[in-house]
């Protein structure tokens, strides 16, 4: 396995301490399941160093037999459960947002986003083994070993989505087990919804009848309308950000890519949460135009993102290259980062532009 500074040299590093990074897209877009040294990296505060033979998931609250078990419990006690799933930052693509004004948080580009098999067990496995309250109101609370702001980190997801079959607690991503920037020894992985929710360095799981009061859950990962600012914005009216929109990039070629007149591949991801994504338009004209891609997905992974390859004619000159996408429900993208443009940067997902010359 490389070094940490060795996997670290692989990515585009926004940040060190919290260490926070994402891969090249041409690199993203290399194979379907994203390697781990190539899968971005979302820290709120330091990377905790944890021993797996003296770690313990605490499992408690309105539970019927509360829970302090090892990992090899948990292994040894419960089915294994595979799921490939796409993972994504509420904040993936701010970079285009920055472009229409200031924005807080880190630039992403289009690589804050990954897909990878996880590996674990089923959280609802655990929580009905525990005796769990099944109230419609409940919620299941995640609290890490990662420090933020003097607390632990802490989130939660209601209890309806910690039962599905696709929620997992996962200790190996693409067969072998999490790296200690993925979450080792033990992490959540709540497909389609927001990376934050998918807690790493997992210490405790509490099945409460409210959301977690933790700063990232009750303040932060809000969605707040254009007009709202840091200053007047109100958490108590912001909106939750669980679910992910339906969103596109291109990952091949990149900006300022200098390309020769004719057949030209593009290629990119598209991710829909748990819809499908069902078409993909690009266009080497800003949009005037469309040519519609060939679709790649998994069978069988519902929330997983699809891989599209276009072929478009570009004669010499320079061009806007872009791409959306629709899904199941018929829904399509926003066209401009003005559309959905917020003080957070998040959840950007007009139109992915790419400008490219031709010669």
């Amino acid at each position: 396995m490389s070094s940490l500074p060795e996997r670290k040299a692989r990515l585009i590093v926004h940040g060190d301490r919290p260490y926070n990074a994402e891969p090249p897209l041409n690199r993203l877009r290399a194979a379907y399941r994203t390697a781990a040294d190539d899968f971005y990296v979302r820290c709120h505060g330091d990377m905790p160093a944890i021993d797996p033979d003296t770690w313990r998931l605490t499992l408690d609250g309105a539970v019927g037999t509360p829970m302090e078990i090892s990992l090899d419990a948990l292994r040894g006690r419960f089915r294994t459960a595979t799921v490939t799933a796409t993972l994504q930052c509420a904040g993936n693509r701010r970079a285009d947002m920055r472009a229409v004004a200031p924005v807080s948080g880190d630039p992403w580009d289009g690589g804050a986003i990954g897909t990878a098999d996880w590996t674990g067990l089923r959280l609802g496995d655990l929580l009905r083994a525990a005796g769990a309250r099944m109230g419609t109101d409940c919620h299941v609370a995640f609290e890490s070993h990662d420090v933020v702001d003097g607390r632990p980190y802490g989130v939660s997801i209601p209890l309806a989505k910690a039962l599905t079959s696709e929620t997992l607690l996962a200790f190996a991503m693409n067969g072998e087990p999490l790296l200690p920037e993925h979450g080792f020894p033990l992490r959540a992985v709540v497909p389609g919804f927001a990376g934050v929710r998918s807690a790493k360095w997992l210490r405790r799981i509490t099945v409460q009848d409210h959301p977690s009061d933790n700063p990232i859950q009750a303040g932060d990962y809000k969605l707040y309308p254009p007009d709202v600012t840091a200053e007047t914005a109100d958490p108590a009216r912001g909106h939750t950000i669980d679910a992910m929109p339906l969103n596109a990039a291109i990952c091949e070629p990149a900006r300022g890519a200098v390309l020769g007149a004719g057949a030209c591949r593009i290629r990119g991801y598209a991710v829909a949460g748990d819809r499908a994504v069902i078409r993909v338009d690009v266009s080497g004209d800003g949009g005037r135009s469309w040519t519609q891609a060939a679709l790649e997905h998994a069978p069988d992974a519902p929330f997983a993102w699809t891989f599209w390859t276009a072929e478009l004619d570009l004669p010499p000159g320079e061009h806007d290259l872009v791409v959306r996408a629709w899904d199941s429900a018929g829904q399509t993208q926003p066209a401009l980062p003005d559309d959905v443009w917020n003080h957070k940067g998040y959840l950007c997902a007009c139109w992915h532009r790419v400008r490219v010359r031709v010669s």
